[in-house]
C-alpha cells in the first residue's frame, strides 16, 4: 500500500520537520499494529509450521528499493557454487497474479510476474527455479512440488510476510534474515507514513547488509556492526554497457565518455534510489541529463522518443520492461555484486546446522 502511494520517497522522510510530526500519530498507530501482530505471532496461537527447507530472507525495513535483487542473485549463484540447490520466491511487485503461484522464466511477461523476478531469471539464465505469488507460503509449496531437489530457498523481500515462519531459535535455527540498508539509512526513523520505515529500525535480524558505496556509512557506523548486530559491507560494480536491441553490441564507459558530450547523454533509472545509479556513473566519468523515475515504472516508446539525447543509459531492471522498444540509442548498464567471504562462511555455518525438527518430534 505504501509503495503505491509513495512511488517516490518524499523529502520529509529524510529529516524530522512539521510534515513528519503532523503525521506522527498515524505512525504511532502503525507501530501499535506491528506490536499487536508480533504479540500474536509470539503467542503461537495458530501453530504455523515452518517450511521443510531453510529460507534466507533478503528484505528491507525502509520502503522502496535498497538493492535487494542483486543480492538475491549473488546469494543464489554463490550457494550453487557451494553445492546447494537454491530456489527463489518473490511477491512479484506489480504482477497481476491472483489465483495461484507461477514459475518465472526469462521470457515471462514482467507485467504478469513482476519486473524483478524476470530480471533474476535473465541474469541467472533460468538456472534456478523462481516462483511468484503474494502468499510466499503457497509459492514454497508449489515450488517444492515441482522441484524436489531444492534444499534452500531465497525470498526476495518478505521480512514483513508473517506466513514465512522462522525456526524455533534464531541463532540455533537454520533460516536467515538479512536486512538490506543503503546510504539513505533510516531517514527520520519514523514509521510510515511519517517516515520511510515499515518496521522499527530496532527489529530483530540476523545480519545487516550495507549496500553503501563507501566503506563507512554517512552516519559513521562501522561496517562490522550495525546497532550491535552482525553486519557486512557489500561492494557493487557496474559492468560494460550493452545495446538494448542487440546485447552482443557493447561499448565501454571510456568509449561513451569520448564519443558523446554530457549534454548528449541521458541517464534513466526507475529504482527506489536512482541517485545511487547516477553517482556510480559519475565515478566512472559519465555525466548527463538525469531522469529519476518511480520504482517499477512502465516505459513506452514515446517516453524515450521524447528524450533529446544521442545515448541513453538505463538499468537492467528498466531494460526488462523495454523488450518491445527498439531504439538504437538505449544502452543497458549491468550491475554485479561481490559477497564477502566472511558473509558466505557465516551463512554456511547457519545452513549446515542440524534440522531442529529432529529434536522436537
Amino acid at each position: 500500500m505504501a509503495l503505491s502511494i509513495f512511488r517516490r520517497a518524499p523529502q520529509f522522510w529524510e529529516r524530522r520537520g512539521p510534515t513528519s510530526l503532523l503525521l506522527w500519530p498515524l505512525a504511532y498507530l502503525h507501530g501499535c499494529i506491528i506490536r499487536i501482530r508480533k504479540l500474536l505471532l509470539d503467542l503461537d496461537i495458530t501453530h504455523p509450521k515452518p517450511a521443510p527447507v531453510p529460507i534466507i530472507i533478503v528484505g528491507n525495513i525502509r520502503v522502496g528499493g535498497t538493492g535487494k535483487t542483486p543480492i538475491v542473485i549473488a546469494l543464489a549463484e554463490r550457494l550453487n557454487q557451494l553445492g546447494w540447490k537454491p530456489a527463489i520466491i518473490s511477491r512479484g511487485y506489480g504482477s497481476s497474479i491472483q489465483k495461484h503461484p507461477l514459475q518465472v522464466k526469462r521470457s515471462s511477461d514482467p507485467s504478469i510476474v513482476g519486473d524483478e523476478p524476470v530480471l533474476i531469471a535473465k541474469r541467472t539464465h533460468n538456472q534456478f527455479p523462481i516462483w511468484v505469488f503474494p502468499s510466499r507460503k503457497e509459492s514454497i509449496k508449489a515450488l517444492l512440488k515441482e522441484n524436489r531437489d531444492v534444499n534452500v530457498i531465497i525470498s526476495d523481500d518478505g521480512l514483513q510476510h508473517r506466513g514465512l515462519v522462522r525456526w524455533p531459535a534464531r541463532e540455533g535455527g537454520r533460516d536467515i534474515e538479512f536486512v538490506v540498508r543503503d546510504n539513505r539509512g533510516e531517514g527520520n526513523r519514523f514509521l510510515l507514513p511519517a517516515g520511510p520505515l515499515r518496521e522499527p529500525a530496532t527489529r530483530e535480524r540476523d545480519a545487516t547488509l550495507n549496500t553503501n558505496t563507501n566503506k563507512q556509512s554517512k552516519t559513521g557506523i562501522e561496517d562490522e556492526y550495525f546497532q550491535g548486530r552482525r553486519a557486512f559491507n557489500l561492494v557493487s560494480q557496474l559492468g560494460t554497457p550493452y545495446q538494448l536491441k542487440n546485447s552482443t553490441n557493447t561499448q565501454s564507459f571510456e568509449q561513451i565518455a569520448d564519443r558523446y558530450l554530457p549534454k548528449n547523454i541521458a541517464i534513466v533509472a526507475g529504482l527506489g534510489n536512482p541517485k545511487r545509479f547516477f553517482d556510480d556513473l559519475v565515478k566512472l566519468g559519465i555525466t548527463g541529463k538525469q531522469f529519476p523515475m518511480p520504482d517499477h515504472v512502465d516505459y513506452t516508446p514515446e517516453f524515450f522518443t521524447g528524450i533529446n539525447a544521442d545515448c541513453i543509459l538505463i538499468t537492467e531492471k528498466d531494460a526488462v520492461k523495454c523488450a518491445n522498444i527498439h531504439d538504437d540509442r538505449i544502452w543497458v548498464v549491468p550491475l554485479s555484486l561481490q559477497l564477502p567471504d566472511a558473509l558466505v562462511e557465516w551463512m554456511q555455518s547457519i545452513l549446515q546446522r542440524p534440522d531442529p525438527r529432529r529434536y522436537t518430534l
